[in-house]
C-alpha cells in the first residue's frame, strides 16, 4: 500500500520526527512506521497525487475548540481524509459548548508544537484529548502526519487508541 514509499520503522529514523513525536512513539505506538516526503506535497490530495497513495487509508488530525463560559475546550479529532470531522453537531456536543470551530492555524501550530501540514495526535500536549473516529479505529493501516511536513507515519488505526487521552467516538465524522 505505502511500497513505493518505502516506510522503514519510526524508531529507526528519529531525524523525521519532532522530540515529542518520537517520545511518544517510543511509549505508544513502537510499531508506527515512518517514511519521508517532499514538504511541498505534504498536503493529504497532493501527496495521494504525486506518490499514488490511497485515499481512504489517509487520516488527518483536525484541532477544534469550544469555550463554555471563561472555559475554553479542545481536542484533536482523526478522521478518514475522504471523511468531514462533524464539528457542528457531534464534536460541538462532546466538547459541551454552544459552538465549535476548527482551530485558525496559527493556534493549532502554537497549541501543537507541530508544523502545519503535519501535526499528528502523536505527541501532542496532554491537555488535548484526542477522539478517533470509528473508521479511522478499523482502518487496518492509516497515514498521518509525523509532526513536520517532511514525513508521514504509518501505523494501525486502532493503535491511536493506546495514545493517552485517547477514545474512540463512532460517527465522528461523514462522508463528504
Amino acid at each position: 500500500m505505502f511500497g513505493k514509499l518505502n516506510p522503514v520503522p519510526a524508531l529507526e529514523r528519529p531525524d523525521l520526527l519532532p522530540e515529542p513525536v518520537l517520545a511518544a512513539v517510543r511509549a505508544y505506538v513502537p510499531s508506527a512506521l515512518v517514511f519521508p516526503v517532499d514538504p511541498d506535497h505534504a498536503d493529504t490530495e497532493t501527496l495521494c497525487r504525486v506518490y499514488d497513495l490511497p485515499m481512504d487509508a489517509m487520516a488527518n488530525a483536525v484541532l477544534v475548540l469550544g469555550r463554555r463560559g471563561g472555559d475554553e475546550r479542545k481536542a484533536c479529532c482523526m478522521t478518514l481524509a475522504h471523511r468531514r470531522v462533524d464539528v457542528n453537531n457531534v464534536a460541538r456536543r462532546k466538547l459541551d459548548v454552544r459552538k465549535a470551530s476548527f482551530a485558525p492555524m496559527d493556534l493549532a501550530v502554537s497549541e501543537s508544537g507541530m508544523e502545519y501540514g503535519g501535526i499528528t495526535p502523536v505527541g501532542l500536549p496532554d491537555d488535548w484529548p484526542v477522539w478517533v473516529d470509528g473508521a479511522v479505529a478499523d482502518t487496518e493501516l492509516v497515514c498521518i502526519g509525523a509532526g513536520i511536513r517532511g514525513a508521514k507515519l504509518v501505523l494501525p488505526g486502532a493503535a491511536l487508541l493506546d495514545l493517552p487521552h485517547a477514545e474512540r467516538v463512532d460517527d465522528l465524522a461523514r462522508d463528504l
